[in-house]
């Protein structure tokens, strides 16, 4: 914990303590940004570069290849499309088409943070101009965005998750661990989703958590991720049942996953086998 956290966290509780709705509203208004946007890093540039990009509505998209066998990649919390080169890379040389995009509030989009329903819109309209998905890969909070927008509707083959978690309101708790949170703020930070993101919707918490799927997953998790919980593997792979497998990694953290070699051969091996068996080969 640093110790900016651990300030803040020490002035909502002392807020909290007198104040339980007005520390909930503060706490909400901390908990919706990103606070940092991810800069594209030097390892990135070239793959970077070499997109193809459209900016629609403030969110810049970003697409490779010639554009068949389109594949989606979602990246997640103070991420940025870029943060996939490695895979980008290998999904070109495999003759895969990758396609992304910055969300909300995140990377080079103009546009304020914004809610699972705005990602689902994204990747409704990107699956609009690209066509079916044969694919997708996403990261940390990507997960629970490519899920539900599959699971609404959107066209895809085989799914990976890295790094992901099932439980919407996983971010929430975590959280309000991290700051200290009582109860009783919580409560209130919950509440302030709800009425101010989703029109008041209790519900949302079941709504948009990952729910039952018919694609083929692989969940690829660390097993000592100080960001996302490894339990939450065990809720992902319940909600795909016989759908789903599991793929552990040692010591590659919540962020370093996503360059990992071994990682990227992986998720990529397993889109691709897919592709193979679909023309009999």
């Amino acid at each position: 914990m640093t110790d900016m956290t651990t300030a803040v966290g020490a002035g909502l509780r002392a807020i909290g303590a007198v104040a339980p709705r007005l520390a909930g509203r503060v706490a909400f208004e901390l908990w919706r940004r990103p606070l940092a946007r991810g800069q594209v890093r030097e390892a990135e540039q070239e793959i970077h570069a070499a997109a193809r990009v459209e900016i629609v509505d403030g969110i810049v998209t970003y697409a490779w290849g010639d554009g068949r066998r389109p594949v989606l990649l979602v990246h997640g919390w103070r991420s940025r499309a870029s943060r996939y080169a490695g895979f980008v890379t290998r999904l070109l040389e495999l003759g895969y088409s990758p396609v992304s995009y910055d969300g909300p509030g995140h990377g080079d989009s103009t546009v304020p943070m914004g809610t699972i329903l705005d990602h689902r819109r994204i990747i409704t309209a990107l699956a609009g101009k690209h066509g079916a998905f044969e694919g997708v890969i996403a990261h940390s909070l990507g997960v629970p965005f490519a899920l539900y927008a599959v699971r609404q509707g959107v066209a895809s083959g085989r799914i990976v998750s890295i790094s992901g978690f099932a439980d919407f309101g996983y971010l929430v708790e975590k959280f309000s661990r991290e700051l200290g949170l009582k109860a009783g703020v919580q409560k209130e930070l919950k509440r302030s989703i709800e009425r101010r993101l989703f029109d008041g919707d209790p519900e949302i918490w079941t709504k948009y958590s990952v729910g039952p799927g018919a694609a083929e997953l692989l969940v690829i998790h660390n097993d000592v991720d100080d960001v996302v919980d490894p339990a939450q593997v065990d809720v992902l792979l319940a909600s795909y049942g016989p759908n789903a497998r599991f793929s552990g990694k040692t010591g590659l953290g919540h962020g370093r996953i996503l360059s990992d070699p071994a990682v990227i051969e992986e998720a990529v091996a397993f889109l691709d086998v897919a592709e193979r068996l679909d023309l009999g080969a």
